[in-house]
């Protein structure tokens, strides 16, 4: 999972970023609830007192955080498993968690700029990230430390659900399984049942860049 510490040459002055605080991130008061993982012989894993609520409607097991945002202090570098897969799901700004801004061109996304990974970059790229909303869109560039690297801006027409990351889990010959990895994993792999979900992945197809300083 992400290491929620910061460096020791990193200050972050949580009092001045708390008003800002992403819709999808996690705060200190949103713990996970205890748990129980069992292997589902035949199937892959389980939570030993599962209830319908456990899983999505593809049938993949996800984290149990209790959503209690503004309790505690936000932890910016978590993202909280059901707030992201609700902004994820049905199109919502992953900062304000409104509707994310879409025109005939497609969603708005912002984005790490990683132009130079592949060509055509970032068609076929499975986001993690919710798209956005016009107002978030030059105060997330400017306030989230990633994007300062360098963020650019994608209209999306095409953006099918494709999988879930998540905690990979493996068998060890007992009730039990043993945690492997971290995994993007698509939902029609048999490796997505060994798998405990914390974020939503859209696949982001037909897209194109657009200059922040012209949408603001």
């Amino acid at each position: 999972m992400p290491n929620r510490s910061s460096s020791p040459t990193t200050r972050i002055n949580h009092s001045a970023l708390t008003p800002h605080t992403p819709y999808i991130t996690q705060w200190s008061g949103e713990h996970e609830l205890p748990s129980q993982l069992i292997e589902h012989p035949g199937y892959g894993i389980a939570y030993l007192d599962e209830n319908l609520a456990d899983r999505d409607a593809r049938g993949i097991l996800w984290f149990r955080t209790p959503s209690r945002p503004g309790h505690g202090q936000p932890l910016f570098k978590e993202v909280h498993p059901l707030r992201q897969r609700r902004a994820m799901r049905r199109l919502l700004c992953g900062v304000c968690g409104k509707p994310a801004d879409q025109i005939d061109s497609g969603v708005l996304w912002l984005l790490r700029d990683f132009r130079d990974d592949w060509p055509d970059w970032p068609n076929g790229m499975a986001a993690i990230e919710p798209p956005i909303c016009l107002p978030c869109l030059r105060p997330a560039s400017r306030l989230c430390p990633s994007l300062r690297k360098g963020a650019v801006a994608v209209r999306v027409r095409h953006a099918p659900i494709a999988g879930v990351r998540g905690a990979l889990y493996r068998s060890r010959g007992g009730m039990i399984p043993a945690f492997s990895d971290e995994i993007t994993v698509a939902y029609d792999d048999p490796m997505a049942r060994w798998v405990r979900a914390s974020n939503l992945v859209r696949q982001l197809y037909d897209c194109t860049l657009v200059e922040i300083e012209t949408l603001c």
